[in-house]
């Protein structure tokens, strides 16, 4: 399980542990939180009251400080996992959704003619259309693509990250995907 952790002013930094996200609580680091609590660590009693200390922690957090990294100057690194979500498990060439054994990273502009392996030149495509269209442009292969690649954006890219985000991780997270997202599809 893991805690979104973003800036004060609330744009996503990372996926965190429940024990990083202990010690941003400890350092009194944590501004604001959102979501609902998924942990609760406890330490020890305090010699005067008897009670035991403990640290709730919630699903989704806000850090003080400025952010080491800015979020806008991310670029989201191209993997597999993430090509297939993005495009839904879905083949761009025969539109049948598949698992990700069954799919393989398409390039549009084949390696093999200088294309590019980045977002703008790849496509999820099953190891049947794969192997059909080979080495050649889709237009070369009379292969038309069924749906444009795109570059995800900084939202995006943090659903893509994690296969295991909790219900108000994602819908704070689809708030500020743009309308245009296959994601919302």
């Amino acid at each position: 399980m893991k805690v979104l952790k973003l800036s004060a002013q609330g744009l996503p930094q990372s996926w965190i542990s429940l024990e990083e996200a202990v010690t941003h609580y400890a350092a009194e680091d944590v501004r604001w939180e959102a979501g609902a609590r998924i942990a609760v660590f406890r330490g020890g009693h305090n010699a005067i009251t008897g009670l035991q200390s403990e640290i709730a922690i919630s699903s989704i957090i806000g850090t003080r400080g400025v952010p080491r990294i800015n979020p806008f100057l991310l670029r989201c690194g191209l993997t597999n996992d993430k090509l297939f979500a993005r495009d839904r498990h879905v083949c761009a060439y025969c539109g049948q959704p598949f698992h990700d054994h069954d799919l393989t990273r398409e390039h549009i502009v084949p390696l093999s003619q200088r294309g590019p392996d980045t977002w703008m030149n790849v496509v999820t495509a099953c190891r049947s259309c794969n192997h059909r269209k080979s080495s050649r442009t889709p237009e070369q292969a009379g292969m038309p693509l069924l749906y444009a690649p795109y570059v995800p954006s900084l939202w995006e890219d943090f659903i893509l990250r994690n296969r295991r985000i909790l219900a108000d991780q994602m819908e704070f997270l689809m708030a500020h995907v743009p309308r245009n997202s296959r994601l919302q599809m």
